[in-house]
């Protein structure tokens, strides 16, 4: 990655995020914490402003405008292929999203859209009782609900769970539930194609040390600020 881009991305970031630390941008970007540093006493120095300090975190102070975005070849690929796999494997609401995100790049970037592509990714199709049940989920993992289930297990043993929903997560073509699970008191993951019934329920659950995704993230040997 070119120096240019590399400072570019740093801003990007430093504006999505309240709070930033260097180590977490050196395993983004792939360099040294002792390059950002350098890179962000450069950034200050053409007066972005920038708050924070080597060894706690980086902020702006306030909002920033960017020049138009530009995307390399790459780039549009990743965004096409990732637009149209949202739109088979996600929910209703996500996949009109992914086609609404879509049409704004294609809109925005007309030129740099015209570029061919040798890519193509026919649009998968997830099972039509499970985009309900996602977004359902979805919606309480931002929420905080707690949720009640009705699930089975590879053995074909049925359980009743109330849960925590921490995170959902796309593997090998299975959607999956990371939750704290109040009947084993300890974390679980649960598919989704497994759930029989689901309910979310009206109260809420706090975020508490040893129940959250950051710590469940931590237990895997995960980094998660990779996954922020």
């Amino acid at each position: 990655m070119r120096r240019a881009d590399r400072l570019y991305q740093i801003t990007l970031f430093l504006r999505s995020r309240p709070l930033t630390t260097a180590r977490w941008l050196a395993q983004q970007l792939g360099v040294s914490e002792r390059t950002i540093y350098r890179d962000v006493s450069d950034l200050l120095g053409t007066g972005l402003p920038i708050d924070g300090e080597a060894g706690v975190g980086y902020r702006l102070k306030q909002n920033l405008d960017l020049p138009p975005l530009s995307f390399t070849r790459e780039e549009l690929d990743a965004l096409r292929l990732g637009a149209r796999m949202v739109q088979g494997y996600g929910d209703a609401d996500l996949a009109s999203a992914a086609r609404s995100a879509q049409a704004k790049i294609e809109v925005t970037l007309r030129r740099q859209i015209d570029l061919p592509t040798r890519l193509y990714a026919p649009i998968p199709q997830l099972h039509a009782t499970l985009r309900p049940l996602l977004g359902r989920l979805r919606q309480a993992v931002h929420a905080l609900n707690v949720v009640h289930i009705a699930y089975t297990r590879a053995d074909g043993t049925p359980s009743e769970r109330e849960l925590h929903p921490l995170g959902l997560f796309f593997w090998h073509g299975n959607w999956t539930l990371a939750a704290w699970c109040e009947l084993r008191g300890d974390y679980r993951h649960f598919r989704l194609d497994r759930i029989r019934a689901c309910q979310v329920l009206p109260q809420r659950f706090p975020q508490v040390a040893g129940r959250n995704l950051h710590d469940m993230l931590r237990r895997m040997g995960v980094d998660p600020a990779l996954v922020d």
